[in-house]
């Protein structure tokens, strides 16, 4: 369990790089195919978004999965829609945005309940009370269950707490890139689970030297010593790697095998770039 309201287990998959053209065809019966190996595989948290195809992510999710399997949850994000001047993607956290985004994520996944609906970004244009008071409006009203950020500061993920509870956090951050240590510590005080996106950085997979030799060392790859670093780093750490191929799905979940010494672990988290 990485939270105290979030019982997953420690590795999850990211939907994003699927293929979601529409129609049948070899790449999106491959892309429903990584989705179902990661289900069987013991995956029980996959992360999608609105924005991952204008909904055609979800889609794509429900056309493979459904009906779910007891134990999944899979969690989609809100708050990116195309109403910039020219139809452009923008950050855009109206009230109005998130219902009907939330709603759109119901009828695409074939739920009744979102279990886990994230606010994808924080629209600078609209008062973050506003947008995770909504989300605790659609909470009340049975359309979602737990609420969760991503990208936040702990300033904002503070003031979000405020209005109502938030259960994940989704920011970037791998061995290499630790911008968002102190909100990571944050989540870690309050029992919220932290899902790190982009958990490998480029530069781990083998061509880092001290990477690569504690790959040998365990007999593992340099990707997942990446992760098992991110999974001894902390107990809230809920890493989602992403990919389109089943052999690289089956690589990243198998690291939550490896174990790290302490010399190990300490060889990799000196490795800190930012």
């Amino acid at each position: 369990m990485t939270s105290t309201t979030l019982p997953t287990g420690r590795i999850g998959f990211g939907a994003m790089h699927l293929e979601t053209a529409p129609g049948p065809g070899p790449g999106r019966e491959q892309a429903g195919a990584v989705a179902r190996r990661a289900v069987e595989l013991g995956v029980t948290l996959i992360d999608t978004a609105h924005l991952y195809g204008g909904g055609a992510n979800e889609e794509l999710l429900a056309e493979a999965l459904y009906p779910y399997p007891d134990g999944l949850l899979i969690t989609t994000k809100v708050g990116v829609a195309r109403t910039g001047p020219g139809g452009e993607w923008r950050l855009d956290g109206r009230p109005e945005v998130l219902r009907d985004q939330v709603d759109q994520a119901l009828r695409r996944l074939r739920l009744e309940r979102i279990e886990l609906l994230q606010l994808h970004r924080v629209d600078p244009e609209t008062p973050l009370a506003d947008q995770v008071g909504t989300l605790r409006e659609l909470r009340d009203a049975g359309k979602i269950n737990l609420i969760g950020l991503s990208e936040v500061t702990v300033d904002q993920l503070d003031q979000a707490r405020a209005v109502v509870e938030i259960t994940s956090v989704q920011n970037r951050y791998n061995a290499l890139d630790r911008e968002h240590e102190p909100v990571l510590d944050a989540c870690e005080r309050a029992g919220i689970a932290f899902l790190p996106w982009r958990p490998v950085a480029a530069g781990t997979a083998g061509t880092d030297t001290v990477f690569a030799a504690v790959a040998a060392e365990t007999g593992a790859t340099a990707t997942q010593v990446a992760l098992a670093w991110l999974l001894h780093r902390s107990p809230v750490m809920l890493p989602i790697p992403g990919t389109a191929r089943i052999a690289h799905l089956e690589e990243n979940l198998a690291a939550a095998t490896v174990r790290l010494s302490p010399v190990q672990f300490a060889a990799l988290d000196g490795q800190r770039r930012w």
